[in-house]
């Protein structure tokens, strides 16, 4: 006859193979899921200021963003954490990226679609010298998906919108 400690044990370790089976089923589950969002539109509003602030260059702007969450949400899904990212090239720095907005979106949200026009950054495009001025910026969507279970991953939308700042700070 076993001891109950034994039995005790049997009982525990069955359950965690138990959960451990459920959980690489669920992560295993988003295979063949499209897990991207429909971005209709990503583009410039308006370019509110470029000045120098403080010895660097600050832009300021806003843009029109519509965007379907939808399709990449599914049951193992808990939240989508959404930026945009601003992308240039300057002499001293080849690449730069500098994230200007963000946002949250929850499985619980009623309302997975975001359609607003003229949204003002949250964070300023700003570099680290005077190099702002007359570069090509491109705008980016970009988002971490936040599972329940399982691995975390990101998706990125190229570039959907491109704008010139100007050659003199306004």
């Amino acid at each position: 006859m076993h001891t109950v400690w034994v039995r005790l044990n049997a009982v525990v370790f069955f359950g965690l193979s138990v959960i451990l089976s459920l959980s690489l089923l669920a992560a295993l589950s988003k295979i063949g899921h499209s897990q991207i969002p429909d971005i209709k539109e990503l583009k410039l509003n308006t370019l509110r200021s470029l000045k120098s602030h403080g010895g660097v260059d600050r832009a300021l702007l806003s843009f029109d963003l519509d965007v379907d969450f939808r399709p990449a949400f599914h049951w193992n899904i808990k939240q989508l954490f959404v930026y945009v990212v601003a992308t240039y090239e300057s002499e001293t720095n080849p690449s730069n990226q500098v994230v200007v907005w963000d946002k949250i979106v929850e499985a619980t949200d009623p309302i997975k679609v975001v359609k607003e026009r003229n949204i003002f950054i949250k964070y300023a495009l700003v570099d680290q010298g005077h190099e702002l001025r007359g570069k090509t910026v491109k705008l980016s969507l970009m988002w971490d998906h936040m599972p329940l279970t399982g691995l975390l991953y990101m998706g990125k939308e190229e570039v959907k919108s491109s704008f010139v700042l100007p050659n003199e700070y306004k």
